[in-house]
């Protein structure tokens, strides 16, 4: 079996991060329950606190251009804290596309190339229109 490129510690952070969506998805798919929606956003703020470390954490959600996003996703946290789930996880959502829009090209490519459904998941992404590149993104 291939050696993963993470440390022990970032697998960890992975493990937490993974656990965070889980929460999340299990919040929504009880009807925006406000303790699992907190419990994932807690772990994946740990995860990835653990993954790339405290202090490139704080540089991320403190950089100029993702202010709008870091006030948004922190917002939403704050209003699912205060009973407002249905609210706070829109107003997050926007917050974590704004905070992490850029890397979905990046995941897209990654879930292409998944074994058994990455074909499929490749086609998914072909209709949303997520993986395209015009030539006018080009350099030359």
């Amino acid at each position: 079996m291939p050696t993963m490129w993470l440390s022990d510690a970032q697998k960890i952070g992975v493990a937490f991060c993974s656990g965070g969506g889980f929460f999340l998805i299990g919040g929504v798919m009880l009807f925006f329950d406000r303790a699992m929606l907190a419990m994932g956003n807690i772990l994946f703020l740990i995860g990835l606190t653990i993954i790339i470390g405290p202090q490139k954490t704080l540089l991320f959600f403190a950089r100029k251009q993702k202010a709008k996003g870091t006030a948004a996703f922190f917002l939403g946290l704050l209003l699912i804290l205060l009973k407002w789930p249905l609210i706070g996880f829109c107003v997050e959502l926007y917050g974590i596309m704004v905070l992490f829009g850029d890397f979905l090209g990046t995941i897209a490519a990654f879930a292409r190339n998944a074994p058994v459904v990455g074909p499929y998941i490749g086609v998914l992404i072909d209709r949303v229109g997520l993986g395209r590149r015009n030539n006018s993104e080009l350099p030359v």
